[in-house]
């Protein structure tokens, strides 16, 4: 038996699971102080016996394994958990091996091999809720670089007719800032899920998210593209978003089916705590 957890900035998801993504049991803890919280990780995975343990943390977290900082959590709003060892902490209250990646690195890797990327060789998962980011894994590894990738925070051109600052306050009009569940409601002063059949709202929406996505595409050519998160339970966004992506590219890559291309997920909101599972079996004992 393999533990999980989707260790996010509102709610820790931890569940029990094996190497084919089948869940024997979860739970959801919301997110207090480190203390609070992994006293209630604890108590779920007492019951059993696990044998490692995956996990797909919230950060910004330094995952440089040359770092003194490697597996600390870093400049996050979230005071009680700032410059916290998360890695220090789960490998003193579980002496068992222990892997660690981002929350949407995670999410992709259970999306690769579970779910809706699982016939690709590269596949690119997107979330787009109160803030925006993303994940890439190739030929079954998740990428990290320096540091993680932090593609929800890409510089992109905003439309003449957006008068909106934007809603990041490191980057202002950054994609987060511009597209994010945050900017829609600041934006329009209004939450994004009351504002359903308001058309200009979603046309901006899709018109940035593609605009990133078009940026995506030429560096990384993932052959999947999926796009979760709670702006994207709006379903209408995925054939304004194909239809952008494909004017925006304007043939200059090929695209030969832009629907197989950008794609939902699969996986029911398990994507996390089901890729933090599969992390066991990406890395080498760490």
């Amino acid at each position: 038996m393999i533990g999980g957890i989707e260790a996010g900035g509102t709610k820790f998801v931890c569940a029990v699971g094996d190497d084919h993504g089948k869940i024997v049991d979860k739970i959801t803890i919301p997110t207090e102080g480190p203390d609070e919280t992994f006293q209630e990780v604890k108590k779920f995975f007492k019951t059993y016996p696990i044998e490692a343990l995956g996990v797909g943390s919230f950060g910004p977290i330094d995952l440089n394994t040359k770092h003194e900082t490697y597996g600390t959590i870093l400049n996050t709003p979230k005071t009680e958990w700032k410059h916290y060892d998360l890695l220090g902490r789960l490998k003193a209250d579980f002496p068992i091996p222990v892997y660690l990646d981002t929350d949407v690195n995670a999410a992709c890797l259970g999306e690769y091999l579970y779910g809706a990327g699982k016939n690709a060789d590269s596949t690119l998962y997107i979330t787009v809720g109160t803030g925006i980011g993303a994940g890439f894994v190739y030929q079954g590894s998740t990428y990290q670089g320096t540091s993680h990738p932090e593609m929800g925070h890409i510089f992109i051109e905003k439309r003449g007719d957006d008068r909106f600052t934007g809603s990041c306050p490191y980057h202002g009009s950054c994609l987060e800032g511009l597209a994010s569940g945050t900017a829609i409601e600041e934006r329009y002063q209004v939450r994004g899920d009351l504002l359903q059949e308001n058309e200009t709202v979603w046309e901006l929406e899709a018109h940035y998210l593609a605009q990133a996505i078009v940026n995506y595409i030429m560096v990384l050519s993932p052959e999947r593209i999926i796009l979760g998160g709670g702006v994207m339970k709006q379903e209408k966004l995925y054939g304004m978003i194909r239809e952008k992506v494909r004017e925006m590219v304007n043939d200059y890559v090929a695209i030969d089916d832009v629907e197989e291309l950008i794609v939902a997920p699969e996986l029911d909101d398990e994507q996390g705590v089901k890729g933090a599972i599969g992390l066991v079996f990406r890395d080498e004992d760490v």
